[in-house]
């Protein structure tokens, strides 16, 4: 039986691992070995373990690393903490295959660590590209450190060749987030209202912002441009906090005094994947710089304003709409996004990232692969002579 290391560090990557998770669980040959680490254990965001548990997981191992300090300084060392930590995971258990996700400083920490015990490590999310963030550089780090790679579309996959990975170790799996939308159960309204602790009867606008850590020195002044232009959309608004990611707290200080002072706006510690994708489903737009507007919402027709650089070179469905992030940027968009007109726009969008089937390709082949020295010994794909073609199964 092969024991597969699976790395969480929050609730960024909780609610895509799920379909993986619960795949995995269900195959007689493979054992789930499950580490949580960077904000899942940090009260200052959550403690979102309790998450993991309520969806029915048990937490193998415990990894703390996040410092309470936001700064550039806090963040390097809690990566240091965080790869002495995993370490003494990986001697411990010594798992056959280790499973990380995305692009975090923390998952970094992980898969860093698993470089010199020869371990195994497959990768969910290579390829991508965020322009406004430090998270390009761990993302594609993660890459080349890893064995095994699952992308999202056929483009990112293209993306992994070109960093040297041999093409035999990219699999196009799809997004696996995209894995619940025919599985799970969503919230009606008035569950809905009661879990935010706000009536939801009139569509509300839903917010997820995040330091762009390119630009970190200008978190206050873009979070104030934001509260600015949400200001005249007259709607209920639901707030998420922002990732633990460089000045977060200059975000979460503005959110919380602007959420204080107004009874039709909630700031919402953790909503969870099903009251996330609840909020999806009933919001009129989102609003920030998530991944999710990226990639989830299309899947709810649901339009998008995405602001700034943060996401910049992800591929986009037809309901997203950028903008700077000024006060005047972002309103214009807002006013465009909730007009009849776009709404009916979003109404016949395709999301881009898959068909829902991803975690069932990503386990089929941790079941499948050879652990041999073809796998481990990496050889770097040279593409002078032009990229291979990597086939879509959606």
């Amino acid at each position: 039986m092969r024991t597969v290391c699976v790395v969480t560090v929050g609730r960024s990557d909780w609610g895509l691992y799920l379909p993986i998770l619960r795949c995995l669980r269900e195959q007689s040959d493979l054992r789930l070995h499950l580490i949580a680490s960077g904000a899942h254990l940090a009260a200052g965001h959550g403690r979102t373990d309790a998450v993991i548990a309520a969806d029915g997981f048990e937490i193998d191992e415990r990894v703390p690393m996040l410092l309470a300090s936001d700064d550039a300084a806090g963040i390097a060392i809690s990566m240091g903490l965080g790869t002495l930590g995993f370490a003494q995971v990986y001697q411990r258990v010594r798992p056959d295959l280790l499973l990380v996700l995305g692009d975090r400083f923390e998952m970094h920490a992980a898969a860093a660590a698993a470089v010199p015990f020869r371990l195994p490590t497959a990768h969910v999310h290579g390829g991508e590209v965020t322009a406004g963030a430090i998270d390009d550089c761990f993302r594609h780090a993660i890459t080349k450190y890893s064995h095994l790679h699952f992308a999202s579309t056929a483009e990112h996959g293209r993306r992994i060749v070109q960093l040297g990975e041999e093409p035999w170790r990219v699999t196009v799996s799809g997004a696996p987030g995209l894995d619940h939308l025919g599985r799970m159960r969503l919230l009606g309204i008035a569950e809905l209202s009661e879990r935010v602790g706000m009536s939801l009867e009139e569509a509300p606008v839903l917010v997820t912002q995040h330091p762009v850590t390119l630009q970190s020195e200008r978190a206050g002044e873009q979070t104030e441009a934001l509260l600015c232009a949400l200001e005249a959309t007259g709607r209920p608004i639901v707030m998420t906090r922002p990732n633990a990611d460089t000045r977060n707290s200059e975000i979460l200080d503005r959110l919380e005094r602007f959420a204080a002072s107004r009874s039709r706006v909630r700031l919402v510690s953790n909503l969870g994947t099903e009251a996330y994708f609840s909020l999806m489903r009933h919001a009129a737009v989102m609003v920030g710089n998530s991944s999710s507007g990226i990639i989830e919402a299309a899947s709810f027709q649901l339009p998008v304003v995405n602001i700034g650089l943060r996401q910049e070179g992800r591929p986009r469905s037809g309901n997203v709409l950028d903008c700077d992030d000024s006060v005047v940027g972002i309103g214009g968009a807002l006013e465009r996004a909730l007009s009849v007109e776009f709404r009916e726009h979003c109404r016949g969008v395709r999301n881009i990232y898959g068909d829902g089937c991803a975690a069932e390709r990503i386990v089929g082949v941790l079941r499948s692969v050879v652990l041999d020295e073809r796998l481990l010994i990496k050889r770097f794909f040279d593409c002078s002579a032009g990229l291979p073609e990597l086939s879509s199964p959606f």
